[in-house]
């Protein structure tokens, strides 16, 4: 394509705001080119007091146009566009426009080999390491990263971590918060990771390798859904999901706050909840009706503790 520059671009949208609404005074677009797969556009004409148009079509395919061209000229490497239009004072006059690309490192995906995930992974083991001997033969639940380094859980870590203290097993998810492939948001992943502790005396090497395999999948569950931690957090436990008849005489999941926070991770210190399985004689006498049925959870927490003391 022959070269397309700013002006040009000025030069071809000028003419197409000319048919901005009648009472716009401005406009103001955003775009940012492909992401990850994902392109997004936002803005429109405003009126005096500054609020929106609700639509623009117009405008918004002539920048779609716009852009297109920019790119395929290949004259500066470039993922935001920012383009203003300012109606002339001067009847019949066109108005000013202009158009600014820039390249911002903030929006590039995270490639396959960041550094930002192993640094994750290091704080996770790090921390465990603080309350047992992690197991360095047990693996469950490893799964080959797409193209992004991304598994089920948004980063290339899909798998479980094994400490042991005494006759206590803690079996921890290590890779919900991972942050996330392919995108640039600094966020760890989904803010939080699951643990499950098992008394050693009573769970055989297949029954371990059983309650990893369910933690892999509440982990897929909490990735699918959104801000898990923060509802733990603010009801203090939350009945999470019942389970199949392969986990009899268990027949639910909760999942709660636990007052420890795992540090150092790349973007900030992430939650740590606990997941505890119950049966539904536990739950039946106390209401459900409410939000994630948090009082039922809490009451049934309750009465592990004092039967364990």
């Amino acid at each position: 394509m022959e070269a397309y520059s700013n002006t040009d671009a000025e030069r071809e949208l000028r003419t197409a705001f000319d048919h901005a609404p009648t009472n716009a005074v401005k406009g103001e677009w955003f775009f940012i080119t492909e992401q990850s797969g994902v392109s997004s556009q936002t803005g429109s004409y405003l009126y005096p007091d500054g609020s929106h148009f609700l639509s623009d079509s117009h405008a918004l395919e002539c920048i779609r146009d716009v852009v297109d061209k920019l790119e395929a000229s290949q004259r500066q490497s470039f993922n935001k566009v920012i383009i203003r239009w300012k109606k002339s004072r001067i009847p019949l006059m066109r108005g000013r426009v202009t158009v600014e690309t820039y390249f911002d490192e903030s929006i590039v995906p995270r490639g396959p080999n960041h550094p930002v995930y192993e640094l994750a992974a290091a704080a996770r083991r790090a921390f465990w390491m603080k309350y047992g001997e992690l197991s360095e033969n047990f693996i469950s639940g490893l799964e080959e990263a797409n193209i992004h380094n991304q598994t089920k859980w948004f980063g290339p870590h899909r798998r479980i971590l094994c400490s042991k203290v005494n006759k206590m097993l803690t079996l921890a998810t290590d890779g919900l918060s991972t942050p996330w492939a392919g995108v640039a948001e600094l966020e760890n992943g989904v803010e939080c990771e699951l643990f499950m502790e098992l008394d050693l005396s009573i769970n055989t090497t297949p029954q371990i390798d059983k309650w990893a395999q369910l933690l892999i999948h509440l982990g897929d569950l909490v990735a699918d859904k959104y801000q898990i931690a923060n509802e733990v957090k603010k009801y203090g436990a939350i009945l999470f999901c019942s389970l199949t008849d392969d986990y009899q005489p268990m027949t639910h999941v909760i999942l709660s706050d636990d007052q420890r926070q795992i540090e150092d991770l790349p973007f900030g210190p992430i939650a740590l909840i606990c997941v505890t399985l119950i049966t539904d004689v536990e739950i039946e006498h106390y209401d459900q009706s409410g939000e994630w049925a948090s009082n039922a959870a809490r009451h049934a927490l309750a009465v592990r503790q004092l039967h364990n003391r």
